[in-house]
C-alpha cells in the first residue's frame, strides 16, 4: 500500500499555502535579492553569483547565508505541486544554473569560504556551517526532483556529498569531523529514499556516531586552527555560551545521550536524523534512545504551544520545568523541527502521542512565526509581552512585533517550507492500514494490492470537529483504517455509512481501529471541542494559579487590544465560556469570550508601587484570541497563562 497522490483542500491549510505562494515565497525572493526597504539585507543571490563570476563585489552576510537560498528552493518546490507556476519554476532552474557555475570542479559549494576565505575550507566545522548548508542544498534538491523530475539540482549536490565522503570518515586519511550545526545527517537519509545509495546512508550513520566520541574532534580542530581566523563567534574562555560541549550535543556519543541538552534547533535536527534511521534501519535500540530524548522534551521542557527551548543563552534547552513565559527563546525553527521529529517517530511506533505534539506544533508553535498577511516573522515566540517594558536585558530578544526580515533569517523560510510541505504529516501507510494522522482536508490517491482507492478527506479543523472520509475503491478490499483520537477531546461519535460501527475498535495507543471490507464507503467523525482550562505542573512555577485556554487543537491568548492594559491583573471568574466566530478582523476565526476581573488600587494615589490599601475589583468581559494570530491588529501586551480565582 502507498500513497501516489496527495493534494491538500482545506479551509484553513489552503489559505496559508495560498499566502505562501502568493506572499512570501515573492517576497523572501526580494529579501534574498536585497529588495526590501528597512529590512536586513541578505546578500545570499549575490554571493552565489560573485562566485559564478557573474558580478563582483565582496561575501557578504552570515556564515550560513546560503542556506537560506536553499530552503527557498525547498519551499518552492513544493509550492509548484499545489500551484503549478512555469515563470516561477524557470526562476528556480535559472537560480541552479547559477549555483551549478558557481561550484569548484571537485564539487565543494559554500560562497563563504569560496569567497571569504578559499584556503581555509572545513578548518572550524565547530562554528561555520558547512555541512549544515550542504544539507539544506540536499533537502531542497531532493524536493525539487521529486515535484519536477529535474535533475540538475540533485546531481549537483550528489557531486557535492562525493567529495564530503572522501573528506570524511574512519578510514585511513580521513577526518573524523562531524557538523557542529546538525542537519546534513537528516538531509542525507531523505537523499537516500531517491538514490538508494549506501554510501548517503552510511555517511548520515557516521555523522550520528562520531558525535561526542573521545578524542573530541572540534578541540583537535581547535589545536590547529589559526586564532586569528575572522567570524568565529564563539568565545573560547565561555565555550558556546558557557554550555561547553552539550551546546553542540557532542558531551557524549548519541546512545548515550538521555536528556534533551543545549541548542534546541541543532538537537531535534539530530533527533529527527536518529528516528529515521531507527525507521530505515528498523533500530530498535537506537528508537529507544530517541524517545528517552523525546519524553524528556515533552513532558519537562515543551511549552504549551509546543514552543521549545526556554533559554535565550544558546537558543537552548534549560532545566527541567524551567519555562518562563515572558523571556522564553522558544525559535520558530525549533518549533518546525519538533513536527519533522513528531513525523518521524510516529513511522517507527504508531502512537497518537507523536501527532498530537505535531498538532500543537502546526496550529500554534509554528505560524505564530508570521503575521496572516505573510511578510512580517518572528524569530522568537513568547507567552507573554509587556511592550512597554524597554530596559529589561533579559528580554532584549523578545520583540513585541513582527519583523520585516532578520539577519540570522532561517525561520522564515524554515516555516515556508513547513507550510507548503504540511501534506507530508497526515498519513502513514503500512502494508494492509492506513493511519489518518492529523484531520487537514485533501484528496489523496492510494495504490492497494494492484487496485486505487480515492480517498477524499472534508474537514472543519481547527474550528469545528466535524470531519467527514469517503473511501471509492473500484473493489471491495480488506484493511483497517486507524483515526488518531486528539488528547484535547473527550468526547466523540463515529459513524459508517450513517451507522454506529461495529468493528470501530480503540488500541493501545490513541487510535481508533476500523477493521472492514471498504468499497464506497463514508465515515463521519464529531470530536468535540469544548474550551479547555489548561493547568501547568506545579514546578513550573511561572504558572502556578494560572490555567491557559484551549480549544480543539487551539491555544489562546490575551491581547491588550480587547482587554485593555496590564493583563497581568486580570483574573478568570467560572467556566462560563462562549465561543464566537467569524472574527472580521482575525479572517474570521474563532473567539473566546468569558467574565473575569481586573484588580486596581483603592487608594486616592494608583501612582505608589506598595500601599496598606486593598485591592478593588473591576468586573469586565474578557475576549480571547488564537494565539497565533497576536500582534495582527497592533502592538501591545499579550498572555498565554491567566490568573483564576479558586473559589473551590
Amino acid at each position: 500500500m502507498k500513497i501516489i497522490d496527495l493534494s491538500i483542500q482545506d479551509n484553513f491549510w489552503s489559505r496559508y499555502q495560498e499566502i505562501v505562494k502568493k506572499a512570501v515565497i515573492p517576497y523572501q525572493w526580494k529579501a534574498l535579492n536585497d529588495e526590501i526597504k528597512d529590512a536586513e539585507p541578505s546578500h545570499a543571490i549575490k554571493n552565489f553569483k560573485i562566485a559564478a563570476n557573474l558580478e563582483t563585489g565582496e561575501y557578504y552576510g552570515e556564515v550560513f547565508q546560503d542556506s537560506d537560498v536553499a530552503k527557498w528552493i525547498e519551499t518552492v518546490a513544493y509550492s509548484l505541486k499545489n500551484f503549478p507556476d512555469d515563470n516561477l519554476e524557470q526562476k528556480v532552474d535559472e537560480l541552479i544554473d547559477i549555483i551549478e557555475l558557481a561550484q569548484d570542479e571537485d564539487g565543494y559549494l559554500n560562497t563563504y569560504y569560496m569567497l571569504k576565505e578559499p584556503d581555509k575550507k572545513w578548518t572550524n566545522l565547530r562554528d561555520h556551517h558547512e555541512l549544515y548548508c550542504a544539507g539544506h542544498f540536499i533537502e531542497a534538491a531532493v524536493a525539487y526532483y521529486n515535484v519536477t523530475k529535474k535533475r540538475k539540482l540533485l546531481n549537483i549536490v550528489c557531486k557535492y556529498i562525493d567529495l564530503i565522503d572522501e573528506l570524511f570518515g574512519l578510514e585511513e586519511g580521513k577526518r573524523r569531523g562531524y557538523p557542529g550545526h546538525q542537519e546534513i545527517e537528516l538531509a542525507l537519509l531523505r537523499l537516500y529514499e531517491i538514490t538508494k545509495d549506501e554510501k548517503h546512508l552510511n555517511l548520515a550513520k557516521y555523522f550520528l556516531y562520531q558525535r561526542g566520541t573521545e578524542p573530541n574532534y572540534f578541540e583537535i580542530e581547535k589545536a590547529k586552527r589559526d586564532e586569528t581566523d575572522v567570524l568565529i563567534w564563539n568565545d573560547e574562555d565561555n565555550l558556546n555560551f558557557g554550555l561547553e560541549k552539550e551546546y553542540q550535543q557532542d558531551h557524549v556519543p548519541i546512545m548515550k545521550q538521555k536528556e534533551a541538552v543545549g541548542h534546541a534547533v541543532r538537537a531535534v535536527y539530530m533527533y529527527t536524523a536518529m528516528a529515521d534511521l531507527a525507521v530505515k534501519e528498523n533500530n530498535q535500540e537506537l528508537y529507544e534512545v530517541t524517545k528517552k530524548l523525546w519524553n524528556d522534551v515533552v513532558n519537562k521542557k515543551m511549552y504549551i504551544t509546543g514552543g521549545i527551548g526556554s533559554s535565550a543563552n544558546g537558543e537552548s534547552f534549560s532545566d527541567a520545568y524551567d519555562l518562563p513565559n515572558d523571556s522564553m527563546y522558544c525559535e520558530t525553527c525549533a518549533s518546525v523541527g519538533m513536527t519533522f521529529w513528531a513525523n518521524k517517530m510516529n513511522k517507527f511506533e504508531k502512537n497518537s502521542d507523536y501527532h498530537n505534539i505535531l498538532e500543537r506544533e502546526i496550529y500554534n508553535g509554528t505560524i505564530s512565526g508570521m503575521n496572516l498577511a505573510g511578510n512580517k516573522f518572528l524569530y522568537v515566540n513568547p507567552l507573554e509581552v509587556n511592550s512597554k517594558q524597554q530596559n529589561r536585558v533579559d528580554q532584549e530578544h523578545v520583540l513585541p512585533e513582527r519583523q520585516p526580515w532578520f539577519k540570522t533569517a532561517c525561520c522564515p523560510p524554515n516555516l515556508a517550507r513547513m507550510i507548503t510541505s504540511i501534506e507530508k504529516n497526515l498519513y502513514d501507510i503500512e502494508d494492509d492500514a492506513i493511519y489518518i494522522n492529523q484531520y487537514i482536508g485533501n484528496q489523496s490517491i492510494i495504490e492497494y494490492q494492484s487496485n486505487v482507492i480515492n480517498i477524499n478527506l472534508e474537514s472543519k479543523f481547527p474550528w469545528n470537529g466535524e470531519v467527514k472520509i469517503s473511501l471509492d475503491s473500484n473493489k471491495q478490499q480488506d484493511f483497517k483504517l486507524f483515526l488518531r483520537i486528539p488528547d484535547w477531546c473527550c468526547d466523540f461519535k463515529v459513524t459508517v455509512n450513517g451507522r454506529e460501527s461495529n468493528e470501530a475498535t480503540h488500541d493501545d495507543n490513541g487510535y481508533l481501529m476500523i477493521d472492514k471490507k471498504w468499497s464506497k464507503d463514508e465515515i463521519k467523525i464529531e470530536f468535540s471541542m469544548p474550551v479547555l482550562e489548561v493547568k501547568s505542573n506545579p514546578r513550573v512555577r511561572n504558572n502556578i494559579g494560572k490555567v491557559a485556554l484551549q480549544r480543539g487543537p487551539i491555544v489562546y491568548c490575551l491581547e491588550e487590544i480587547d482587554n485593555g492594559e496590564n493583563l497581568a491583573a486580570i483574573y478568570l471568574e467560572g467556566d462560563n465560556y462562549k465561543v464566537k466566530s467569524g472574527e472580521s478582523d482575525l479572517n474570521n476565526m474563532v473567539t473566546i469570550e468569558t467574565i473575569g476581573e481586573k484588580i486596581d488600587w483603592k487608594g486616592v494615589d494608583k501612582n505608589y508601587s506598595y500601599s496598606e490599601e486593598i485591592y478593588k475589583n473591576q468586573k469586565l468581559k474578557v475576549k480571547a484570541v488564537p494565539y497565533f494570530s497576536w500582534n495582527n491588529r497592533g502592538s501591545g501586551e499579550m498572555i498565554v497563562w491567566i490568573n483564576k480565582n479558586n473559589n473551590e
